[in-house]
């Protein structure tokens, strides 16, 4: 398929409704680019891509639309490649990121983390400390996803607490990972936020997320929520 080929088949799967419903969900980006194609209708098109020519799809893919754009981090997430080659391929296509879906839905696709998870982690430090927002969310939603585990947990807490961007999906993303690593290891995360270093946004949208987890009892919410009570009476 060339790119005139897939941009016919991708309007000719999109949903009227479903385009209303999600441009609602990202409204960072125009909604005339987003045509409204479902995620799992784009991972099939990924797939034939991949057993194609996705060497020359990707050199000559259209950034015209909001599926375009996520139809390519998928391929690049399907594809078998060496993590010499796969690499090249995850920062070419990191400028293209404007939205926290195309985000979230790239780093989900990158299993690669699980198979060599030492050469992945060397690979990101350059993207947790950049403060450019969707590389630095892009580094932390591949912790949020990959690494918080008992190995990780520290160095994960350590890079979240270094995080700067003014970029407000950034924030939420470091936000989102200091929730997870909580539900999953809820002393050693207390005690990280009883002595962190996020900002004041950041710090109040990790507490809101811990007690709005199902994941946490009753009790436990109770001492955030005093921590968050605290935190407002201060300023």
């Amino acid at each position: 398929m060339d790119k005139n080929e897939i941009a016919q088949r991708l309007r000719a799967l999109a949903e009227p409704d479903y385009q209303r419903f999600a441009s609602s969900l990202i409204p960072t980006i125009d909604p005339t680019t987003l045509l409204g194609v479902r995620l799992p209708a784009l991972r099939k098109i990924a797939a034939e891509l991949v057993r194609e020519d996705w060497q020359s799809y990707l050199q000559t893919a259209s950034d015209n639309t909001f599926e375009e754009i996520m139809l390519q981090g998928m391929v690049i997430g399907t594809v078998q490649l060496p993590l010499e080659r796969i690499f090249p391929l995850i920062e070419a296509f990191l400028p293209k990121i404007d939205n926290w879906s195309v985000c979230d839905s790239f780093c989900s696709g990158l299993k690669i983390a699980r198979e060599y998870p030492g050469q992945v982690w060397n690979f990101l430090q350059p993207f947790l400390s950049d403060q450019r927002e969707y590389y630095l969310r892009f580094g932390v939603v591949m912790l949020l996803f990959y690494y918080i585990d008992e190995s990780h947990l520290d160095a994960v807490l350590a890079l979240l607490d270094a995080a700067q961007s003014d970029g407000y999906y950034a924030k939420m993303a470091v936000a989102w990972a200091v929730c997870s690593c909580y539900t999953a290891f809820p002393a050693r995360t207390l005690a990280y936020l009883r002595t962190c270093r996020l900002d004041v946004v950041t710090y109040q949208k990790a507490l809101q997320k811990i007690l709005e987890s199902n994941k946490v009892s009753r009790g436990d919410k109770a001492v955030i929520r005093a921590m968050k009570r605290e935190i407002i009476s201060q300023r």
